[in-house]
């Protein structure tokens, strides 16, 4: 068996991260695959799997892949692709039927799409909704990261349940504890320094760092803290402007993106999901797998999943900085029980992929 997964870029998300996992798991149950990369840069080309080759179509945008995606199902004949990110996922499809292949195409839908498009205006993402309600019918199979991205696809697509498959996300990998107790060297980690507020995504509207910001400057009045945000994006230069005109400038960093931010995770004081809208955290789920006490919003969809309604960690609304203060006040004074390893065992990387191949296998024939 072949198999294709096909990913814009590597310069990232944890979308991206998922994929290079699965890509990896296939390769190690001996699976022939090949990473499909509409532009091969980002840094986490550094951390792609041996065994699994990349295919780089050289096209600056992923719509300008289309004509070199078709021609690599043509040339290497792959039994199914895999393909995550809702444009992406398009582009695939359309691929296939470009190429005449009988390729069996996958598509994973990692985010709640309503929110996406929600507020797009005459912006190119109010055609999202039309282009997966004509298109996503055409795919051999369809995973949605939690019930609840399943349940927002299936009401803006109309298809049925039985359509949709839930699967979890492998973001629990086998090396997550080695890499987590590696050394950190990073003046706020040292004994005796204040507890570090740490939240962890990209610098874009969907994580609703804003309100994380004015949340530490509430926290920062209770108690010596300090706000680490790992990750890039758009946001950058106003989340420093925001900190700088809340007063705590000198204590919030954005160290930019972290190939590895395990022992970042399993060194907090807190780790703060503020998102208005998520698919399933996998940043959630990992900081719970290292250990570390943890505040989310109660936002669409995954938190609440991931926390047994709040067992192991505060729930908060979205938006609200007052509320997320207080609960990060209250978890630094009085942490929630650490997660059961069964928590977060759906997660591990070996669980995923056998989900995944039996979908794949599926899907190829067989």
């Amino acid at each position: 068996m072949r198999v294709g997964v096909f990913v814009p870029s590597l310069r990232g998300g944890g979308a991206e991260r998922v994929m290079l996992d699965l890509a990896a798991g296939f390769a190690e149950r001996g699976i022939t695959t090949d990473l499909v990369l509409a532009q091969a840069v980002g840094p986490l080309l550094s951390e792609v799997d041996p065994r699994v080759p990349v295919t780089d179509l050289g096209a600056r945008r992923v719509l300008a892949a289309l004509p070199a995606l078709a021609a690599y199902l043509r040339r290497q004949r792959p039994d199914a692709l895999l393909v995550t990110l809702t444009h992406a996922s398009l582009v695939a499809l359309w691929a296939r039927r470009l190429a005449g292949t009988g390729t069996r195409i996958v598509v994973r839908e990692a985010n709640t799409l309503s929110q996406v498009t929600r507020g797009a205006g005459r912006d190119r993402r109010r055609l999202i909704p039309w282009l997966v309600r004509r298109y996503f019918p055409g795919a051999d199979a369809i995973v949605a990261v939690s019930q609840g991205v399943a349940d927002d696809l299936g009401t803006l697509t109309g298809l049925p349940p039985s359509r949709i498959r839930v699967l979890p996300n492998p973001v629990v990998t086998p090396d997550l504890a080695r890499r987590a107790a590696e050394p950190l060297d990073h003046p706020w980690f040292q004994p005796g320094e204040p507890p570090v507020v740490l939240g962890v995504g990209r610098l874009s509207r969907q994580k609703d760092f804003p309100t994380l910001l004015r949340a530490f400057t509430r926290v920062r009045a209770d108690r010596p803290t300090r706000l680490m945000i790992l990750g890039e994006g758009p946001e950058r230069g106003d989340l420093l402007a925001l900190a700088r005109t809340l007063g705590v400038g000198n204590d919030v960093s954005l160290p930019g993106f972290v190939t590895n931010p395990f022992p970042y995770f399993s060194r907090a004081g807190v780790f703060v999901l503020s998102s208005a809208w998520e698919g399933m955290p996998g940043a959630l789920i990992q900081a719970l797998a290292c250990g570390a006490p943890v505040v989310s919003t109660d936002c669409e969809s995954g938190p609440r999943e991931v926390l047994k309604d709040g067992r192991y960690g505060r729930l908060v609304p979205v938006g609200k900085p007052e509320a997320l203060a207080t609960a990060i006040v209250e978890t630094l004074r009085e942490p929630r029980p650490a997660a059961d390893p069964a928590a977060v065992a759906s997660f591990t990387r070996s669980a995923a992929v056998d989900l995944y191949l039996d979908l794949l296998r599926g899907a190829a024939g067989g």
